[in-house]
């Protein structure tokens, strides 16, 4: 599985996954680092995590932005520890986690060996909430997580990185492809949830999938995505 870093601020960073087109985050605190999504499956999440620790040592945290499984079936890769996600992406975990590993399996049928590593990837459920704003201390560094509203899931969560004005934005954002717009996402809410973002002021957002972006691509993305919903909502 082809990866890369990408360095996008001060000790702040996105890995480039060849697979699936998907970003992950690492910011690095003095005392301990936020990890943001844990991957795909148990092999990706251990290399995922073998990577991090090729940086530091420091004790992670670690935030599933969403209730997708190529964001969270990765996490038994980890040490135990606090997990940060919206009640509603805790609950899809622990309630619907089989749905999602079918779909998982299902993205792979030419690829039995990447289908088999979902199906017996463990469910790790998320310990700790973020209902609507948090902050967590890194050690001297202040991570701001936040549950902006409903959009591709109606329990997205964001990182946002105040002194180096960096945002994780899961799969709210992404490069590269419009906007997944599932079943369980809720496009005309997204483009007021975007705004949410923007109000922010980031200066690097860091999709789910892609490379980074700046707000002018955010902003952009929001209008494609209310001239589509919004426009049929109001006819």
């Amino acid at each position: 599985m082809s990866s890369k870093w990408i360095e996008v601020a001060d000790r702040v960073f996105a890995r480039r996954h060849e697979a699936l087109d998907q970003t992950l985050g690492l910011i690095l605190g003095g005392e301990r680092c936020l990890v943001v999504d844990s991957g795909s499956d148990e092999v990706h999440g251990a290399d995922w995590h073998a990577a991090i620790r090729e940086l530091t040592a420091l004790p992670t945290t670690l935030l599933i932005t969403h209730a997708h499984w190529d964001h969270f079936f990765g996490t038994a890769a980890f040490p135990q520890g606090p997990i940060w996600a919206h009640p509603r992406c805790a609950n899809e975990i622990a309630t619907n986690a089989d749905e999602h590993r079918a779909r998982g399996m299902r993205n792979y049928p030419e690829q039995p060996e990447l289908a088999e590593r979902i199906r017996v990837a463990r469910v790790v459920v998320p310990n700790l909430n973020v209902d609507i704003r948090t902050t967590v201390d890194l050690g001297g560094r202040a991570v701001t997580l936040l549950h902006p509203g409903r959009g591709h899931t109606g329990g997205d969560v964001v990182a946002y990185v105040p002194d180096t004005r960096t945002l994780f934005a899961g799969d709210l954002v992404e490069e590269g492809a419009p906007p997944a717009v599932g079943s369980d996402a809720f496009p005309r809410e997204w483009p007021s949830t975007l705004d949410v973002l923007l109000a922010l002021e980031p200066e690097v957002i860091v999709p789910g999938h892609g490379n980074p972006v700046d707000r002018a691509f955010v902003a952009a993305q929001r209008d494609e995505l209310a001239a589509e919903y919004l426009s049929v909502e109001s006819t």
